[in-house]
């Protein structure tokens, strides 16, 4: 089963899948995390480009198909070879993403990126998809206390509100691939809701007696 969460920054989505890896494992589940971009040695050389202050310059095209180079190489290389082997995959972050940045941040167009990232995922797209919702405010006040602040951080704030509306719009279009959690709730409260609706999906998958329908 490939389960993505994807949120805003500052939403907690990597604090949030170790967590359920963890616990998925204690229940004899065989799990693999990863994240985008990165996941791969070739992924974590892109991430860095892409993550450097240094590198404002970066048009939106050429941070577009760097994302899409990591993400090929993390389908190809890491979830390709879990899904195959039967594993839960718990990506941080993947294709919606691009839409969400690159789309609906930058305002680039949508249908050209989802053939793109068709192309780049090999027609490969999550079972379930977790939204961790929180007001832009807060989320990049969380980065900036971690320390973590980085050159997509550094976008102005309604690029990230712009962001987060495309997350919001996402989720509408395909209510039944996507989940919303109340990110602005502590971070055992998010955690419960999590594993809640991933138990949901995982015994479902049980009842139907099959993998659940995905394409690629």
């Amino acid at each position: 089963m490939f389960i993505t969460l994807e949120g805003p920054e500052g939403s907690g989505k990597s604090t949030q899948i170790k967590r359920l890896a963890k616990r998925l494992e204690e229940m004899g589940y065989s799990v693999i995390t990863t994240r985008e971009p990165g996941g791969t040695p070739i992924g974590d050389q892109i991430r860095q480009v892409l993550v450097r202050m240094e590198n404002k310059e970066l048009h939106p095209r050429t941070e577009i198909l760097l994302f899409l180079a990591a993400r090929a190489q993390l389908v190809e290389q890491v979830i390709k070879p879990a899904l195959q082997d039967g594993k839960i995959i718990l990506c941080d972050r993947y294709g919606d993403s691009t839409l969400a940045y690159q789309g609906y941040g930058h305002g680039l167009d949508l249908e050209q990126l989802r053939r793109m990232l068709d192309f780049a995922t090999d027609h490969l797209q999550p079972d379930l998809t977790i939204l961790l919702d929180l007001d832009v405010k807060t989320g990049l006040m969380r980065k900036k206390a971690e320390d973590e602040w980085n050159r997509l951080d550094d976008y102005e704030a309604l690029f990230h509100e712009r962001v987060r509306d495309g997350y919001l719009q996402l989720a509408r279009e395909e209510p039944e691939r996507w989940r919303i959690v109340d990110a602005s709730q502590t971070i055992d409260s998010v955690q419960e809701d999590l594993f809640r609706i991933i138990l949901d999906a995982l015994e479902n998958q049980k009842m139907t007696d099959q993998p659940i329908k995905r394409i690629g």
